[in-house]
């Protein structure tokens, strides 16, 4: 058989079956390809779910956790701050309030002050401050701002509040102590004021404890004594003026000898607070003196 010889300006003509063949094996290479590409797209995004998106989650509530933690804290900042600026003005005002309060009580104890220079007018008085005390609840024993540069002088009384604190026991240049009546050592001699009745006052700590002190050697043979009367010094003291109001009659009892009465009085003056207090610069012996010598005069 002799070739066949391709002339010159033929076209080249591939045979049918051979065409098919080779767009079948395209179609094949291609469904593979395709395949294989979904493949691998799946297996990537199984992949991305099972580790990218759950660490997007992450960051993600990461993100959110320190933006509201940031908030947060901001929050708390501005709290802190707010705080401060208010505790520091409760603090300005409770100052305020303490110095107000202060103040008050000052202007409570200065209107009873001149009260009882008005009620005892007829006497030459000074004032003074508290400037120490014994040990103690009350100011039984205490030392005051005033001494022998101001007058004042052993054995004079001293007032507070509502009556008679009790007198001077020692004196220097510029202080002086008081011993008060409702110190264990004291005794007053005393008078109910509404009938004259005499009677002794005496001071006890322990009994003060429930606030009266005791009295003794009362006469009251009419019976006209009665509780809340009032008790004030008498004439016959020999270190207290006359007529300071002391208390008032608490209780009242008929002593063993049917003769004579004991009880306790309240006191008018509250020893558990005093820091001011009035000294009566005259003296009873003084007085006295001066007295019998005017009698002599006339």
């Amino acid at each position: 058989m002799s070739p066949v010889v391709k002339q010159k300006g033929e076209r080249f003509t591939l045979p049918s079956k051979y065409l098919l063949f080779i767009l079948s094996i395209l179609c094949v290479i291609l469904l593979i390809i395709t395949y294989k590409t979904n493949f691998i797209s799946n297996t990537l995004n199984s992949v991305a779910g099972v580790v990218v998106i759950p660490f997007e989650k992450g960051i993600s509530r990461a993100g959110v956790y320190l933006s509201n933690r940031t908030e947060q804290l901001k929050q708390i900042n501005e709290l802190l701050s707010e705080n401060e600026r208010l505790q520091k003005q409760v603090d300005e005002l409770t100052v305020e309030n303490t110095k107000m309060q202060q103040e008050r009580y000052e202007l409570t104890a200065l209107r009873e002050l001149f009260q009882l220079k008005d009620d005892y007018a007829d006497y030459q008085m000074t004032g003074a401050h508290v400037i120490a005390r014994d040990a103690g609840n009350w100011f039984y024993s205490f030392v005051i701002d005033k001494g022998s540069n101001d007058g004042v002088e052993k054995d004079m009384n001293v007032l507070a509040g509502g009556g008679l604190v009790g007198r001077v026991v020692d004196v220097g240049n510029t202080w002086s102590k008081v011993k008060a009546i409702i110190a264990d050592d004291s005794n007053v001699s005393a008078k109910i004021l509404s009938t004259s009745d005499n009677m002794i006052v005496s001071g006890s700590l322990e009994q003060y404890a429930s606030g009266q002190i005791p009295f003794t050697q009362l006469l009251d043979n009419d019976n006209q004594v009665a509780v809340g009367d009032k008790v004030v010094t008498s004439n016959i003291s020999d270190k207290f003026l006359p007529g300071i109001l002391i208390g008032y009659v608490h209780e009242i009892n008929t002593d063993a000898n049917n003769l004579t009465k004991s009880g306790s009085i309240i006191p008018a003056v509250d020893f558990e607070h005093i820091e001011d207090v009035l000294i009566i610069l005259e003296q009873k012996q003084y007085i006295e003196e001066d007295k019998n010598q005017n009698e002599e005069i006339d």
